[in-house]
């Protein structure tokens, strides 16, 4: 392929773009835009490669106001995109479901089917495919391509996927499927780009952020991880409570006769760091904070990565390397030391002086354990997945454009 491909990450409460240029098998950054806070203060910053600022700006919260943003990014794009044409845009998608495992040029009938699976990801399914119709209606003639975050661990060991509920129900497709695919993809293919040695280790990659979530994998394959079903499972996060006993919830709906939409609104929006501290679901403000719930927050955050963590390690009965990655696990020396000092009995020793500079490997020469960070990219792989599927689809004859 060559041209321009549009890399779109839609989030709950962000949305991030980036504007490749693509020869071959050559991908150059040409233009990298985020929208911030979205359901309350929207505002786009948008910096060429080099690091130039070209659009700082306040949108207005309104009931068009997605439309909004995605002319505003046709609006930026379009003076770079005058002699090298804008080819195809690669979506995002929380949850290919057990349909799909590999990228996919989008059409009426898989978008369809993607909207069966909003219940198993209330909060960013329903953002990708609202970017996802609205292209459709705004550029019917631009191929479009979904990448899924499921997708890195459709192969993960059977026991690990497997719920221990009755047959018929693992039958309709209810397992465990991970999440954060995209970014373990990028790390996965990191760590080779490093040392084939190095990617044949038994690793751990943790990926902080507001959403957090760790994977077991071994020759870049996911063997194991955090999240199930859904996205809300694992590590405690920023406003999700990670895994709880399913008799927590019984519980509070009989006990405390909340409902089914009062249950998912809780652990979904009030849990986790938020719902720990009563502060904040923003571990950089629990950070600068006096207030004891913020300690406990903050405690209980690396406690539950660690166990965790532990479990990934039972899964492969060994850990070799432990990578960390995403918001958190790039930019908080505190947190990783926290979180290192509870695995000294794994042999993880700390380079103190390392961490704080956040170089690329953090452990000391005799640690058993490596640990590294890495930066992820998660809108890379979305412009490589989706150059890839049109050109596949270009080659074999096939319809790029299916909703022109």
């Amino acid at each position: 392929m060559n041209g321009t491909v549009l890399a779109l990450n839609a989030g709950s409460s962000s949305l991030k773009f980036r504007l490749y240029e693509v020869e071959g098998d050559h991908f150059t950054l040409v233009l990298r835009g985020q929208f911030d806070g979205v359901n309350e203060n929207p505002r786009l910053v948008v910096k060429e490669a080099g690091g130039k600022e070209i659009c700082n700006m306040d949108l207005e919260i309104g009931e068009h106001m997605q439309e909004d943003m995605l002319e505003r990014i046709f609006g930026v794009i379009k003076p770079y995109t005058a002699n090298s044409p804008l080819q195809a845009v690669g979506h995002r998608v929380l949850h290919g479901g057990g349909r799909f495992a590999d990228p996919v040029l989008l059409d009426d009938e898989i978008v369809s089917y993607l909207e069966t699976l909003i219940p198993m990801g209330p909060l960013h399914q329903p953002a990708n495919l609202a970017s996802i119709k609205l292209f459709r209606r705004i550029r019917p003639d631009l191929p479009q391509v979904a990448c899924f975050d499921t997708a890195f661990h459709v192969n993960i060991d059977e026991r690990a996927a497997r719920y221990p509920i009755p047959l018929e129900y693992e039958a309709k497709g209810y397992r465990r499927f991970g999440f954060h695919g995209l970014s373990y993809t990028y790390i996965a293919d990191r760590l080779r780009e490093i040392s084939d040695y190095l990617v044949k280790k038994r690793t751990v990659v943790a990926h902080l952020g507001s959403g957090s979530s760790m994977c077991a994998m071994r020759n870049g394959k996911a063997i194991d991880t955090t999240m199930g079903l859904t996205p809300l499972g694992g590590l405690m996060m920023g406003t999700r409570s990670g895994t709880v006993d399913p008799g927590l919830v019984l519980t509070l709906m009989e006990a405390e006769n909340l409902s089914p939409a009062e249950i998912k609104n809780m652990l979904y929006y009030k849990s986790g760091l938020l719902g720990v501290s009563g502060i904040s679901g923003d571990l950089r403000v629990l950070m600068e904070s006096d207030d004891p719930n913020a300690k406990k927050a903050i405690d209980l955050f690396v406690f539950r990565a660690c166990r965790e963590l532990s479990i990934m390690v039972a899964t492969m009965e060994g850990m070799e390397s432990l990578v960390f990655s995403a918001g958190i696990g790039e930019n908080s020396p505190v947190i990783r030391k926290m979180i290192c000092e509870r695995l000294a009995w794994l042999g993880v020793q700390l380079d103190d002086e390392a961490n704080n500079a956040s170089e690329e490997i953090i452990s000391c020469p005799e640690s058993r354990v490596e640990v590294r960070v890495i930066p992820t990219d998660e809108e890379i792989v979305l412009a490589r997945q989706t150059a890839r599927v049109v050109a596949e689809a270009v080659q074999e004859g096939r319809t790029v454009a299916a909703f022109a």
